[in-house]
């Protein structure tokens, strides 16, 4: 008897993005394809099957640039990290950036879903984002969230 996981199968939830960072992560992976092919190509794979929203539509529980995300991965470990550009990450304060496998698995995701993502080994993993917390920031028209 096989014994099939739900790893086996891939998970491509519906994911949001605003016109924002939809347009900044666009660029981005564009500027990457000759540095960073597979992250790049996948990014923008992510974003071409996006739902794409004014800033003041997006869920309070969507991750997006600047969230701090608490995710499960399917060996039931947790961490929490926030989404950053390549710029400013730093693997040791817990900012990933968007132009890593994780980063682009994390990007657009809602409380509550599962995605599979490929690793730098070319394993199947999948996570799941368990909570988000948005940015606090003055100029930011959405109120920080703990959902």
């Amino acid at each position: 008897m096989n014994i099939t996981s739900i790893q086996s199968f891939p998970l491509t939830p519906d994911i949001v993005l605003t016109a924002d960072d939809h347009g900044h992560l666009s660029r981005l992976a564009h500027a990457a394809l000759d540095t960073a092919a597979p992250v790049a190509d996948a990014l923008l794979y992510e974003l071409g099957r996006a739902s794409v929203v004014a800033p003041e539509q997006l869920p309070a529980d969507v991750v997006r640039m600047g969230s701090t995300v608490r995710y499960r991965s399917g060996e039931g470990e947790q961490r929490e990290v926030t989404l950053v550009f390549p710029a400013e990450a730093d693997s040791e304060s817990g900012l990933v950036s968007v132009m890593t496998p994780i980063g682009v698995a994390l990007i657009g995701l809602r409380r509550g879903q599962s995605i599979t993502w490929l690793a730098p080994d070319g394993r199947r993993q999948m996570l799941t984002a368990l909570r988000v917390m948005q940015p606090v920031d003055a100029d930011d028209p959405m109120p920080p969230s703990a959902a």
